[in-house]
């Protein structure tokens, strides 16, 4: 499976069998990517290969994390795969795959520190583009 930035400067690959897929609801997670959780599949370092723009990827280690870290696109900014303080696994940010996957997630962690804000997806109104404007009496 292959996957990349937004620029496609940096592509990566990586091969099944996969550790764990799960949602992190950290506040580091959320921190880096913005978002209410991070989808993160776990991936031994031998079944993970950079293809291209492994120079312009950027790492950032928390000092007071045992084992988090991120990497970026220094072009795009995009969230990339990082492998973890002590180089047990690769985290892969699922949403840069750029080959749909064939699992789904196994659950979430860090739940007691999820954003006070989260909703799950599924209780909220949805559209499949953008939706209509409201109409302005």
């Amino acid at each position: 499976m292959k996957g990349s930035c937004l620029c496609q400067t940096v592509t990566y690959q990586i091969t099944p069998p996969f550790k764990i897929f799960q949602y992190c609801h950290c506040s580091r997670c959320r921190k880096f990517t913005g978002s209410a959780f991070a989808p993160n599949l776990f991936v031994p370092p031998e079944q993970f290969t950079w293809l291209t723009g492994e120079a312009a990827v950027q790492r950032y280690e928390a000092p007071d994390a045992k084992y988090f870290a991120t990497q970026f696109c220094s072009h795009c900014g995009s969230s990339l795969p990082w492998l973890v303080q002590g180089g047990s696994n690769v985290v892969v940010p699922v949403g840069t795959l750029d080959d749909p996957l064939d699992m789904q997630p196994q659950g979430n962690i860090f739940w007691q520190s999820k954003a006070p804000w989260y909703v799950d997806a599924c209780e909220l109104v949805q559209h499949d583009t953008v939706p209509p404007r409201a109409k302005r009496s």
